[in-house]
């Protein structure tokens, strides 16, 4: 199943704030992905927390929700970095 984003210019400067391109991000949900409920980053709407590596082998943190857009469940990233080595440690011991 293909996943499709939610992109505009807030979101994506934000996201590529910290470095993280457009595209790392939407390959991160390619590849397994971690995902934990966030609900410190938001009281109107659902926020996850989603970790995991790119093919590029980049660890990527990054926080998004769900949007229905015309009957289409978009992803909308919210903000991403690259993981801390700490965090790729306890995504490595999440893996099967």
């Amino acid at each position: 199943m293909k996943a499709h984003f939610d992109w505009d210019l807030g979101n994506r400067q934000k996201c590529q704030k910290h470095g993280v391109s457009v595209e790392e991000i939407e390959d991160l949900f390619r590849g397994p992905i971690t995902v934990f409920d966030a609900p410190a980053h938001s009281l109107s709407e659902q926020r996850l927390k989603g970790i995991g590596i790119t093919a590029g082998k980049r660890g990527i943190l990054v926080v998004f929700t769900f949007r229905n857009q015309e009957g289409l469940q978009l992803i909308r990233p919210v903000s991403a970095r690259y993981m801390h080595q700490e965090e790729i440690d306890f995504y490595e011991k999440q893996k099967p």
